[in-house]
């Protein structure tokens, strides 16, 4: 019997790039990234995929109905040794563009200027790294395939 692990964190993150350019970004009011800027992000729930997790965060923290283009990259650490801390980041559209901050975990939430916000100087090292990426590396999702009725999934999705 294999044992399942606990304390492995699976969360998404979405770049939400508007046509004009600008990005989707928040400042935290807790944790590691409080009063910098970051990316709008969340824990996967046991029901929703990795796509439907980031659109929902997306969602709930901004106000920002989005879709996803494709995944951008995965971000993987351990903490104090003892924690698997995992995160997926990806590329979405926005569908709409009227920002409201989810006040009760955010300062601030709104689109902005990439080379502006790295001007400013407060943001998480994720969108400092985001800011050389080139979306023709990115990996796009295959959807509604099934590996084979015996497992018994009711979503199956590939990044590649």
């Amino acid at each position: 019997m294999v044992e399942r692990c606990k304390n492995v964190w699976l969360a998404v993150s979405g770049l939400v790039i508007s046509d004009k350019g600008e990005w989707l970004v928040v400042n935290k009011r807790y944790g590691g990234l409080k009063g910098q800027w970051s990316l709008p992000a969340g824990f996967v729930k046991n029901d929703e995929t990795v796509d439907e997790a980031v659109v929902r965060e997306v969602l709930e923290e901004t106000g920002i109905h989005a879709e996803i283009e494709g995944m951008v990259g995965v971000r993987s650490g351990v903490i104090k040794g003892e924690i698997s801390d995992n995160m997926l980041v990806f590329l979405l559209k926005p569908l709409s563009f009227e920002v409201t901050a989810q006040s009760d975990e955010l300062y601030e939430a709104r689109f902005y200027d990439p080379d502006s916000l790295i001007q400013e100087g407060k943001q998480s090292i994720l969108l400092e790294q985001l800011l050389a990426f080139k979306k023709e590396r990115m990996q796009t999702m295959l959807d509604g395939l099934n590996p084979g009725d015996h497992f018994g999934y009711t979503s199956y999705k590939l990044f590649m």
